[in-house]
């Protein structure tokens, strides 16, 4: 009965490695032996079978083919599967559930590219190896990497200089380093920069080694800064300070250079220890003082055009770059109270050379002493408006007497006569007296006769002809 009982139960075929059973001298596939044991969380291989809209069916040699959804494929958005896998392909996936309510094996592609990612970022980030990952998206303040973990890649850290345009990144491979890992966030943060300047590490020693100051070099200015801007120099950069950039005065570098620009410079001096280059512009353009050392002379007359009105004089400019100083004792033959009286920033007047004083570059400048030269007297009184049209509150006689006549005038002109005042409408009759009675009652002033004012000689200070205006309004 034993034997029987033997016989009758499965026995493995040898040579079958388990594959087949015997069963009552008959010969049958051991479809057990041919399921691989495993759990939930593991990774497991299996070959694509078929691809459909929403979802992917995998052979991993189970009873039943594994699912991978159209949303575990892949940590890229809104994926179409037949552009991440193919028939046949032979994919990892991890096990999320053996089986869900409707019995089927599901499985996610993109966790299990992720366990295996995050291992290789993580030593990667202890050697300080590169990583190779795709652009796959561009947001804002930089792009993200498919590492198999989404890299992001701050947009200051894309390339050693500034980039305008990130988009010309998508969908190309670039290698990064790692520069923070944060597990519990799936957080990774990854630099090009630091493997473009490993590159040119070697490149920028060579570049250093072979400058020397004096020398003029070509570059491509890299970046403006208020303080300057910067050259790329074949792989190292240097600066040239705001006061390098020209011979004339400057307010912000971007006034006469732009990003892209190629540049003639000159190496002023270098720091080796910090890799640090100060670079010079206006030392490859002509100075303009050896032109006036070569051209000009004591005494010389030349037009120039007012740059900056002070309150001890005002600078002109007579060449490109180079200004002198009209002091205020020398801007007019009479004494000035302030040089705006006489002149304002954009005029253009003629002045005589005083002084040249070639080791401050510095130049004293005349306006009085050039013959001929005609200047306002009181630049602030001809831009007042006409005193019938707006008169200043200061001058406004009392209401009901007529404005008192300016008799300003230049020095040495002589006074034109003016005919008797005509009455005005608070002047009923020719017989009246010229200044109508105040509305307010006051003491009728005594005014003179503006027929015979005219007839006196010019004053200095304009304020003297008001007083009897003043008088009234007391």
């Amino acid at each position: 009965m034993q034997t029987l009982t033997e016989s009758a139960g499965p026995r493995v075929v040898e040579g079958s490695h388990g594959l087949l059973l015997e069963i009552d001298g008959k010969v049958v596939p051991n479809y057990d032996a041919t399921i691989k044991p495993f759990e939930e969380g593991e990774v497991v291989t299996g070959h694509v079978v078929q691809i459909d809209k929403d979802e992917v069916l995998v052979d991993i040699g189970y009873k039943s083919e594994g699912v991978i959804p159209a949303n575990e494929l892949s940590i890229r958005k809104s994926v179409d599967p037949r552009e991440e896998v193919e028939l046949g392909e032979e994919v990892d996936a991890l096990v999320l559930t053996k089986e869900d309510q409707d019995g089927r094996l599901i499985m996610s592609k993109k966790r299990a590219r992720f366990e295996k990612a995050w291992r290789r970022i993580e030593a990667a980030a202890e050697s300080g190896e590169p990583v190779e990952g795709t652009v796959i998206e561009v947001v804002k303040g930089g792009l993200i990497i498919d590492l198999g973990v989404r890299g992001f890649l701050p947009a200051s850290l894309v390339d050693i200089r500034r980039v305008p345009n990130l988009d010309e990144y998508l969908g190309t491979k670039i290698e990064t380093k790692v520069i923070e890992l944060n597990r519990s966030r799936n957080n990774v943060v990854l630099s090009r920069r630091a493997v473009l300047e490993e590159e040119r590490k070697e490149v920028r020693q060579q570049i250093l080694d072979r400058l020397q100051p004096g020398l003029v070099v070509e570059g491509e200015i890299s970046n403006i800064v208020d303080f300057g801007a910067f050259v790329d120099l074949d792989g190292i950069d240097g600066l040239i300070h705001i006061s390098e950039l020209s011979w004339s005065h400057v307010n912000h570098p971007s006034e006469i250079l732009q990003i892209g620009q190629s540049v003639q410079v000159k190496v002023l001096d270098i720091d080796r220890d910090r890799q640090r280059i100060s670079l010079g512009l206006k030392q490859t353009q002509e100075d303009p003082w050896q032109r006036i050392m070569d051209t000009y002379n004591i005494g010389d007359e030349l037009a120039g055009k007012v740059t900056k009105v002070v309150t001890f004089g005002a600078f002109v400019e007579i060449l490109d770059g180079v200004e002198g100083l009209v002091h205020i004792s020398e801007l007019a033959p009479h004494h000035v109270e302030s040089p705006r009286e006489i002149v304002h920033p954009g005029d253009e007047i003629r002045v005589k050379i005083l002084e040249i004083d070639s080791e401050r570059r510095r130049l004293s400048l005349s306006a009085k002493r050039v013959e001929d030269q005609v200047l306002p007297l009181k630049r602030a009184e001809q831009e007042a408006p006409p005193a019938d049209d707006e008169p200043p509150v200061d001058d406004e006689p009392p209401a009901g007497e007529p404005p008192v006549a300016d008799i300003a005038a230049a020095p040495g002109s002589a006074p034109e006569p003016e005919a008797p005042a005509q009455p005005t409408a608070a002047e009923p009759t020719a017989a009246e007296p010229t200044v109508a009675e105040p509305v307010t009652q006051a003491p009728e002033p005594t005014v003179a006769d503006p027929a015979a004012q005219v007839q006196e000689p010019a004053v200095e200070e304009p304020a003297e002809q008001r007083q009897p205006a003043e008088q009234a309004q007391e």
